[in-house]
């Protein structure tokens, strides 16, 4: 969540919780400070990954932008 909130700052995470702990965990995301090496490091991580598929099937990607 701390990466999230690190990547612009009109992005909100809506997390979702069932569990007290984990909205503790989630909410301590906020006090997070990733430094640039961090951000770095994750980003390479996330460069290495290789994406498949489209993100909707075809009949809604239609909608989108509408």
């Amino acid at each position: 969540m701390a990466w999230l909130l690190a990547q612009r700052p009109w992005i909100v995470p809506i997390p979702g919780t069932t569990k007290l702990h984990r909205l503790e965990e989630n909410l301590g995301a906020a006090v997070v400070t990733l430094s640039e090496a961090d951000l770095a490091a994750i980003a390479g991580v996330l460069a290495k990954v290789a994406v498949q598929g489209d993100r909707y099937p075809a009949h809604l990607q239609a909608r989108v932008g509408r």
